[in-house]
């Protein structure tokens, strides 16, 4: 695996970047030294950007805003879940806490982590942060 090297600075980022690039529209064969070394730069890569550019989980109710969006799932399916439109309505608006009922709900129909669905958040017109 020639011309690997430590990603100690973002040049360095730029440049492992654009090595496996190459990989992309040209995909190595599994078992190979390049599918070795595209792996090999990929987890450098992910390292690195982890370890400088962490990405936040997004909040409770954004990242249900989010799941939503992504899988096409309405406040009507909320509400399913949690048992009625004005709930849904009213977690999806921060003006109800999720209990550990709904987040179990949550995590069990919709696969949603239920470890990120417990972080603490505002809600509307209250001063601290729900638990």
């Amino acid at each position: 695996m020639d011309n690997i090297r430590a990603i100690r600075n973002d040049d360095d980022l730029a440049w492992a970047i654009a090595e496996v690039s190459a990989y992309f529209e040209n995909q190595p064969e599994l078992g190979t030294e390049e599918a070795d070394r595209f792996d090999v730069l990929s987890a450098l890569i992910a390292a690195y950007e982890d370890a400088h550019y962490p990405i936040e989980a997004p909040e409770p109710v954004e990242l249900i805003k989010a799941h939503m969006e992504m899988f096409g799932r309405t406040q009507a399916d909320l509400a399913v879940i949690l048992g009625s439109r004005s709930r849904a309505s009213e977690v999806l608006n921060k003006r109800r806490a999720l209990t550990v009922e709904m987040i179990h709900r949550l995590h069990k129909a919709w696969n949603i982590p239920s470890d990120h669905l417990v972080e603490p958040y505002h809600l509307v017109g209250r001063e601290r942060e729900v638990a």
